[in-house]
């Protein structure tokens, strides 16, 4: 087995995701938030084109593992995350 990231580029007009699949916890923010985008029945279950960037860059800020980023084409220097977030639980000290 190879120990690299399986990391996916979805490039649409106005904004590229990317989707690092060895990071995702399944928490489907992604799915709930914009189903008709994130559709894992669906191959390739990812269509960036699907709804306006600044709402797509919204659901994937929501990611909790940073599995999902995001470039926004136009004036895209700069990349936003999801906040990622360890699995470790605070101890009840």
């Amino acid at each position: 087995m190879s120990g690299g990231t399986n990391k996916k580029v979805y490039e649409g007009k106005k904004v590229t995701v990317t989707f690092e699949a060895g990071l995702c916890r399944h928490a489907a923010e992604c799915v709930r938030g914009l189903p008709e985008v994130f559709d894992t029945g669906r191959r390739p279950w990812f269509r960036p084109d699907g709804a306006e960037a600044e709402r797509l860059a919204e659901v994937v800020g929501r990611c909790p593992s940073g599995a999902l980023q995001y470039e926004l084409v136009d004036g895209g220097a700069e990349t936003r995350t999801g906040p990622r977030r360890s699995g470790a639980t605070p101890s009840g000290s």
